[in-house]
C-alpha cells in the first residue's frame, strides 16, 4: 500500500505534509491561531491541503505551551516568518508558487506579514494568500496561562499593552487597533468569515473587503451564512472547496 499523504522534514523548520512522489508540489505555509501550535489544527489543517495535492507547511510560531496549553503569540518576530517562507521555497519538494493560509491570528500573521513585506519591497513575497476570521488590525499579545472565558473568576480583560508581534527588532509600527494595511499586497487574496462569528465580528472582514476594493483590488470573499469564528461540519466543506479552488487557481 503507497500513503496518500507524506510527512517530509524541513531541516531546522518543522514538518510537511504532501502527496507522494518526488514532486515539486505546489506549496503553502500554514499560520495557526492563539490554539497554538501544539494543538494540531494547523497540521490537520495541512493534512487537508496535502489530500488535494499540496506541499504543506505548518509553521508553529507560538512560545511555550504544551499538548495540554496553548503557547501563547507574544513579541514574535515576524522576520522569522520571512525566513520560514524563504526555507519552503527552497525545499526540493515544493513547487515555485509558494501560498499563505491562516486562521484567526493566523489570518492576522498572514495579512500583516504580507503587508509588511510589501511595503519593504521584499521580494519572494506569497504568490497567493487565504485568511479565515482575520481582524482588520493589529491585535494584542494571547498568553494562553490568563485567558479564561467571560464569567470565569479568573478572567482578565485584555492587556493591551502587550505585543504581539514585532518587525525588524521593533513594535513601533505593530500597536493594537493599527489598521493592517492590506491593500499594499498586490497578489491574489482570499477572505472568509463566519457571519455568526462571535469572537472576531464578522464586520472586520467586510472593513478589509472594502479596503482593498478602494485601492482597485478585487479580492475573492466568502461569507458563511450561520457559521462562527471555526464553521461546522457543512460550513467547513464548503470553505474547503472554496479554500483548495483558490490555491488550485493561483499555484497549480
Amino acid at each position: 500500500m503507497e500513503l496518500r499523504i507524506v510527512r517530509r522534514l524541513i531541516p531546522e523548520w518543522g514538518t510537511t505534509y504532501g502527496p507522494p512522489g518526488e514532486g515539486p508540489f505546489p506549496a503553502v505555509m500554514i499560520l495557526h491561531g492563539s490554539e497554538g501550535a501544539w494543538s494540531g489544527w494547523s497540521h490537520r489543517n495541512a493534512a487537508i491541503l496535502a489530500a488535494h495535492g499540496f506541499l504543506a507547511f505548518p509553521l508553529g510560531y507560538s512560545s511555550g505551551g504544551n499538548a495540554w496549553n496553548a503557547g501563547h503569540i507574544v513579541d514574535y518576530p515576524l522576520d522569522r516568518s520571512v525566513e520560514a517562507l524563504a526555507a519552503l521555497r527552497a525545499f526540493p519538494y515544493a513547487g515555485p508558487r509558494i501560498g499563505l493560509y491562516g486562521v484567526s491570528r493566523g489570518a492576522e500573521h498572514a495579512l500583516l506579514l504580507a503587508s509588511l513585506m510589501a511595503r519593504e519591497g521584499m521580494e519572494e513575497l506569497p504568490d497567493a494568500i487565504a485568511a479565515h476570521s482575520p481582524p482588520d488590525v493589529v491585535c494584542g499579545a494571547f498568553d494562553s496561562r490568563s485567558h479564561r472565558d467571560p464569567g470565569d473568576p479568573g478572567w482578565q480583560a485584555w492587556d493591551a499593552n502587550n505585543r504581539a508581534w514585532t518587525w525588524k527588532g521593533s513594535q513601533k509600527e505593530l500597536l493594537p487597533t493599527t489598521p493592517i494595511e492590506v491593500e499594499r499586497y498586490p497578489g491574489p487574496l482570499f477572505l472568509s468569515h463566519g457571519m455568526k462569528d462571535r469572537m472576531w465580528s464578522v464586520e472586520m472582514t467586510r472593513r478589509l473587503e472594502q479596503r482593498l476594493k478602494m485601492h482597485g483590488h478585487q479580492p475573492e470573499v466568502h461569507y458563511y451564512e450561520g457559521e462562527d469564528h471555526i464553521p461546522g461540519s457543512a460550513g467547513e466543506n464548503l470553505h474547503h472547496e472554496y479554500l483548495i479552488g483558490f490555491f488550485e487557481k493561483h499555484l497549480c
